[in-house]
């Protein structure tokens, strides 16, 4: 009796395994490699929105290290909107004057504190905070953003092109990431969960801003 209850407990969890094992090779997620558990760090958003410098950053990737956070996983330095100047020169985005040495210096700086380094565009003509959006620039921007190193694009959803398709747009710039030569995990900012995201994104936001209120949660 007791071999026929340990045989039964063994085939549950044999079962149990296999079938585990087969949902998570069937769940849909884009298939580059990338971010295949949660990412972990911090963004400046709610801390800092529009007043975000390149000192902030630095200090916030060495604060990273020094707390033991990078220790035990928490690697991305995140910078959000505000990064980007109003409008593009040559058509390339460019940096606004509080971070006067550019992403490339930047991203190097975090690199060389062992973490990552992630920036924000919006699939519009504009940024949520009005400033150079990526609409129609998306191989432009993807080919910078690998060329100055950048490991994390948090994509948007502000000031949508007349004429344009939520889904399309994201499809665009995660091609073009592919295309980049350079592994960016691509994160889908689209304010609510849609069935195409899981095949276009890295991960995707479910729902409205979330701050540290409870009424937010």
């Amino acid at each position: 009796m007791k071999k026929l209850l340990l045989f039964s407990v063994l085939f549950i969890l044999v079962a149990y395994r296999t079938s585990t094992c087969k949902a998570q090779e069937k769940s849909p997620a884009l298939a580059n490699g990338l971010a295949l558990t949660p990412p972990m760090g911090w963004n400046s958003w709610n801390s800092f929105q529009c007043t975000i410098t390149e000192k902030i950053v630095k200090q916030m990737a060495d604060i990273m290290v020094s707390s033991g956070m990078a220790a035990v996983g928490y690697k991305y330095i995140n910078v959000d909107d505000c990064w980007q100047n109003v409008n593009r020169t040559n058509g390339h985005v460019t940096t606004s004057s509080n971070f006067s040495f550019g992403i490339k210096s930047l991203a190097d700086y975090v690199h060389g504190k062992g973490l990552k380094l992630g920036v924000y565009s919006c699939r519009g003509t504009k940024t949520c905070q009005e400033r150079a959006g990526s609409y129609s620039y998306e191989t432009t921007d993807a080919n910078d953003y690998a060329a100055w190193g950048v490991d994390y694009l948090k994509y948007d959803n502000c000031f949508e092109a007349p004429g344009s398709n939520q889904q399309k747009d994201y499809e665009k710039m995660r091609d073009a990431l592919k295309n980049s030569g350079r592994d960016i995990v691509f994160s889908i900012c689209a304010w609510d969960f849609n069935t195409w995201a899981p095949n276009t994104g890295n991960l995707w936001r479910t729902a409205f801003d979330i701050y540290d209120e409870w009424p937010s949660l």
